[in-house]
């Protein structure tokens, strides 16, 4: 009998997936294995593959719909199978029936999730402004489309103008008239449809602010031991390697978790998990928001392994090629936003984990030694923190090793 292909959950936080297009056709013989589909997720762009052997019967699902988990989004069928004509998968979208109260048009929930088999859907009574093309124009704005395309382009309201053409109609001179007036210039208004990334990060943070009692802990940390420790490193290297400020952070932290074990815990409803190993989460930047993958064993690890090991991450992140285990977990979370000028910030908690670390930029600065005045490169860092896991002087010894060992690199390399 014919087999159903469903959206699957590729994440523990995904409920719907983007299909992103598909490497197959109707038609198309596939085996297990076979990349079929791309789809994109909470986290990042996967790829689907078949589990069964046999032809792709139909395709359901369109590239750019956005499916809940479990929705069937194709039918595969034996080579010499006869698939029924009224065959519908178990788990289909249903019918709809439409009762046209306007000429606009609909998204049905049907795209989403799954319903009875029958649905009437009434059609909305307003038509939105399309708002990704440029200038807002209403519809009954006489205009042409020469005219209309040079206000797109310039972001010229055409509600302002007054034509000159037959029945007052606006054409090219208008728009020209227009813009050099610039009385009447505007920037135009671009809709940016939210990705499944972007909103699984709407929902966590809102979730961590609302539901995690964050306290924030501060120190300054004074980086020249640390600077002049990487300048003999890379200058060593003969090119093999090139380590960063970020590489030492990593370890850093990850030599403080394993000394203060109470710190590299996640809040339950039931307990408090305390982690055996050391996994370091790392917020990297790509196109549609963050992700955080993780160095494992971290504290095992040297500088230059760890810095392998991020350069590596970072790169499959920006491509949306990390496994979900790469950046599922960790015990904690680096946020380093010192390469933008960024002196300090607060971040927020990345839950289950107890807590993250904001970085910002080392600077260098006037500082008293001894009751003399000297100058010194430092780096504030802020460290959010969840109450329920970490109470304040679990914390106040979690930050103080992090600053140690920064200001001791030599710790670090023992």
């Amino acid at each position: 009998m014919p087999v159903d292909i469903l959206m699957p959950q590729l994440s523990p936080t995904m409920t719907e997936g983007r299909l992103a297009g598909w490497n197959v056709k109707e038609g198309d013989n596939v085996n297990p294995g076979d990349v079929i589909a791309e789809i994109e997720t909470d986290k990042a762009t996967m790829e689907v593959e078949a589990t069964d052997e046999g032809i792709i019967h139909k395709i359901l699902g369109k590239a750019g719909d956005d499916i809940a988990v479990g929705t069937p989004i194709a039918i595969l069928r034996e080579e010499d199978e006869k698939v029924p004509a009224g065959y519908k998968p178990a788990a289909a979208a249903p019918e709809v029936t439409e009762e046209e109260t306007t000429t606009a048009e609909v998204e049905a929930p049907a795209a989403k999730t799954a319903a009875p088999t029958t649905t009437t859907v009434q059609k909305q009574a307003t038509v939105a402004p399309q708002i990704n093309q440029g200038t807002v124009v209403s519809a009954d704005i006489n205009v042409s489309p020469v005219a209309k395309r040079l206000a797109e382009e310039n972001g010229v309201n055409l509600e302002a103008v007054n034509g000159s053409g037959p029945k007052g109609r606006i054409v090219k001179k208008d728009v020209e008239q227009a813009i050099k007036g610039g009385m009447i210039m505007r920037k135009a208004d671009e809709r940016l449809d939210n990705a499944p990334m972007r909103r699984a990060i709407a929902t966590r943070l809102t979730e961590s602010k609302q539901q995690i009692p964050h306290f924030y802990l501060t120190a300054d940390v004074k980086m020249d031991d640390l600077l002049s420790a990487r300048k003999q490193l890379n200058d060593a290297a003969e090119g093999k390697y090139k380590i960063t400020v970020n590489d030492f952070i990593i370890k850093a932290c990850a030599m403080a978790m394993r000394k203060n074990p109470n710190a590299n815990a996640s809040w339950y409803d039931d307990a408090v998990i305390r982690y055996g190993n050391v996994d370091v989460s790392v917020a990297v930047a790509i196109d549609d928001g963050l992700i955080t993958p993780i160095v494992t064993n971290a504290d095992m690890k040297d500088v230059i392994e760890i810095s392998k090991d991020i350069k590596s991450l970072a790169a499959q992140a920006r491509e949306g090629a990390l496994k979900p285990e790469q950046f599922q977990g960790g015990g904690f979370t680096i946020s380093n936003l010192g390469m933008y000028g960024v002196k300090e910030f607060q971040a927020i908690v990345n839950p289950p984990q107890g807590a993250i670390l904001a970085v910002g930029a080392a600077a260098e600065q006037v500082v008293v030694e001894n009751g003399e005045m000297t100058t010194a490169t430092v780096m504030t860092i802020n460290m959010s923190v969840d109450h329920r896991v970490i109470d304040g002087a679990v914390g106040a010894e979690f930050l103080r090793d992090i600053k140690f060992f920064l200001e001791n690199p030599l710790a670090m390399m023992v």
